[in-house]
């Protein structure tokens, strides 16, 4: 999604917490309360805290845990990759047509077993329209190089779509760590976490710095 409408849905996603909840909540309670917590748990790096955040979200409206993608990332921050791999497939239940749900699949599923297993376990989506998400889900699948992905980034912001860059850096790199390949992957995610794609990335904006502040500090020359 882009930077407005994964905000968007968001907000949507927590008045409908609120809703689902029935009655009125206590402050320790309010789904949405949580919600942004767990949100703000996940900016500040504090990653165990956001997972029980979006836990408890999931626990309190039950009916809404398929719609919290935001619950699966913390998931697979904090290295519980089955319940990752879960929380995506239940999200596609919901959101069918979302590449970057096939691609979080994908990097729980490598984490936990192997790039071959997640290959074979990866996700089917339907049509994702945002620039390169069809070169990114064919990259996941083998059929493309990360400089094709990278090669459509690069033509999507010709075309002013900043976000298709962005987007491209974001997954070539969670693409070449899940394969073992350190260093290009940190090439591309320090790329996506640069300032200028604040805008542009919105919510997976903050997942790439988040990311990157995860990572070893460089080896020395």
């Amino acid at each position: 999604m882009t930077h407005e409408s994964r905000f968007r849905s968001r907000w949507i996603l927590a008045a409908a917490l609120i809703g689902l909840a029935g009655g009125v909540p206590s402050a320790a309670q309010n789904p949405r309360a949580v919600l942004d917590g767990a949100v703000s748990d996940f900016a500040a790096g504090r990653l165990e805290d956001a997972a029980t955040g979006f836990d408890e979200v999931a626990a309190l409206v039950p009916r809404a845990m398929p719609q919290l993608w935001q619950r699966g990332i913390a998931l697979y921050y904090v290295g519980r990759y089955q319940d990752c791999r879960e929380q995506f497939e239940s999200h596609r239940l919901v959101n069918p047509n979302d590449v970057e749900n096939a691609a979080w699949h994908f990097l729980c599923v490598a984490r936990a077993d192997s790039p071959g297993a997640a290959l074979a376990a990866l996700l089917p989506v339907g049509p994702d329209s945002r620039a390169p998400m069809r070169e990114i889900y064919r990259m996941f699948r083998g059929e493309l190089a990360p400089e094709e992905v990278m090669a459509a980034g690069e033509r999507a912001a010709e075309r002013g779509r900043a976000s298709g860059l962005f987007f491209a850096h974001l997954y070539v790199g969670l693409y070449h760590e899940a394969l073992g390949n350190d260093a290009d992957a940190r090439a591309h995610l320090e790329a996506a976490a640069d300032d200028r794609f604040a805008p542009a990335g919105g919510y997976m904006h903050m997942v790439a710095r988040v990311h990157v502040d995860q990572l070893d500090p460089p080896a020395p020359r």
